[in-house]
């Protein structure tokens, strides 16, 4: 299935309130959230106000004139913050094309923005439970913090 990884656009942003209920894992056999669940504050951060944010960066999987999935980065007071300098990453698909590669390509480009654009680090929260740890791992995050159901992940983009 061909795809074709790019920037969003300013008339795509509202296609993020889409992507960030993606986002929320589910564990296999729950019940998912009601779609409001978006409309919560600690949840807003992620999609608020996007693009107005000079942190603010998006890519979009696109199939066929379609927009399949999207990885985009702020400077927030998320669940993965580190600091006030290193952006948190959220990432989703829409189901039927996850486990095709499109989310690691997604996460290598965008962690390649954030390198050239002159960014020391970026992080992310996950769910112990969710099959993306793996990814995450395989592309350079590392565990840096956790709690009961969370890690707190950072790829780093300075030599140690």
């Amino acid at each position: 299935m061909n795809h074709t990884i790019r920037e969003i656009t300013n008339t795509e942003y509202y296609l993020l309130d889409d992507f960030l209920y993606e986002a929320i894992f589910v564990p296999q056999g729950a019940e998912p959230p009601p779609r409001s669940i978006i409309n919560n504050a600690e949840l807003q951060v992620y999609v608020k106000d996007f693009g107005k944010h000079p942190d603010d960066r998006c890519l979009v999987a696109e199939i066929n004139g379609k927009i399949v999935g999207a990885v985009w980065v702020r400077i927030m007071n998320d669940y993965g913050h580190i600091d006030d300098e290193t952006p948190s990453f959220a990432i989703s698909l829409y189901k039927k094309y996850r486990g095709r590669g499109i989310g690691t390509e997604l996460l290598i480009k965008m962690l390649g923005i954030l390198r050239e654009s002159g960014y020391k680090k970026a992080s992310l929260a996950v769910q112990k439970a969710n099959y993306a740890v793996k990814m995450y791992k395989k592309v350079g995050f590392k565990v840096v913090g956790e709690n009961d159901e969370e890690y707190i992940m950072a790829c780093n983009f300075t030599k140690q």
